[in-house]
């Protein structure tokens, strides 16, 4: 990977991911256990989602289908972040090597962006089948709907390549201390050496705030639409059944940018280190936690269809 990367070979042949060892030692294995238990629900949950869609025929649905590339996502950037994680918890050799960071980094853009694209697709998903229903079968056909999801790995891929490759070829030729249990882009930054830091750092902090943004308008204007188009139907059934349809993808908006939100938009140097460390578990553990819990409880076929597929079958094999 790092030689795809084409990264540079400079001075630090590995970093020390700081992390959680400025923690109290008797909370690390609450940590642990904590993580764990999360990261196992995770993929535990997103695997259950793909199971259960791909055995129901009523779920073969472009909704459904995206909401499975979506579960796909959510599994790499967990595997890409807490298994790491998880294992320097329990380490007192907290190194990775330069090769391992940039692969880490790539593949953490990368899902993370493909995430924010895909709940882009879905959202364009909702408005056409709300306000365009008759033309719903045209605009979401089969191959419509999988070039929406190979646009979105695509998009995600390249974003994540740009990134890496830029933070890579930066000169590290001092401390090799990463104050985070990821290797990200701010305090990879801090352990830079050159002259183009500045420019690097505002190019790539740009790029990323003008794709989050774009999708996140994207979205606000898709559910602007939907809104209006739902207000103009005449019966309470009507509305409610039109809204339900949207609620899960909308909740889980909102908790992805919600928690991106406060770590991105928050002061500099406000918080201390330990307290930097808890917030980035929002986007990194609790938000691939909720997604799949919230699709389950909050859409009410998924729901069924996974009593009917599961549960059913639990059942009759115990008699």
């Amino acid at each position: 990977m790092a030689a795809t990367l084409g990264v540079n070979h400079s001075s630090v042949s590995e970093f020390i991911l700081v992390g959680f060892s400025t923690f109290p030692p008797h909370l690390l294995p609450i940590f642990f256990l904590l993580f764990l238990l999360m990261y196992l629900f995770t993929l535990l949950g997103n695997l259950l989602i793909m199971a259960t869609v791909w055995s129901e025929r009523s779920l073969h649905t472009p909704m459904y289908l995206f909401l499975c590339a979506l579960s796909i996502s959510e599994i790499f950037y967990t595997l890409a972040v807490t298994p790491r994680l998880l294992a320097d918890l329990l380490s007192s050799r907290r190194t990775i090597a330069f090769a391992a960071c940039a692969s880490q980094m790539f593949f953490f853009f990368t899902c993370g962006f493909t995430h924010s694209f895909l709940l882009t697709v879905m959202g364009y998903d909702r408005y056409v089948a709300i306000c365009h229903p008759l033309r719903y079968n045209v605009l979401m056909s089969p191959c419509g709907c999988a070039c929406l999801v190979a646009l979105s790995w695509a998009g995600g891929s390249v974003i994540g390549l740009v990134v890496t490759t830029t933070i890579f070829h930066l000169p590290f030729c001092g401390p090799n201390e990463i104050q985070h249990f990821v290797c990200h882009v701010p305090p990879l930054l801090k352990l830079a050496c050159g002259t183009d830091i500045p420019v690097v750092a505002l190019g790539v902090g740009l790029v990323c705030m003008i794709v989050l943004l774009g999708c996140f308008l994207f979205i606000l204007l898709s559910y602007t639409l939907i809104v209006a188009a739902i207000l103009k139907i005449p019966s309470a059934e009507g509305r409610h059944k039109a809204f339900s349809t949207c609620a899960s993808h909308l909740i889980v908006v909102v908790v992805h940018y919600g928690f991106a939100s406060i770590i991105y938009l928050k002061p500099k140097n406000l918080h201390s280190q330990e307290s930097n460390t808890l917030m980035a578990i929002s986007y990194t553990v609790l938000t691939p936690f909720l997604s799949p819990i919230i699709f389950s409880l909050r859409n009410k076929e998924l729901k069924i269809a996974m009593r009917k597929t599961f549960l059913n079958k639990l059942y009759s094999s115990s008699i």
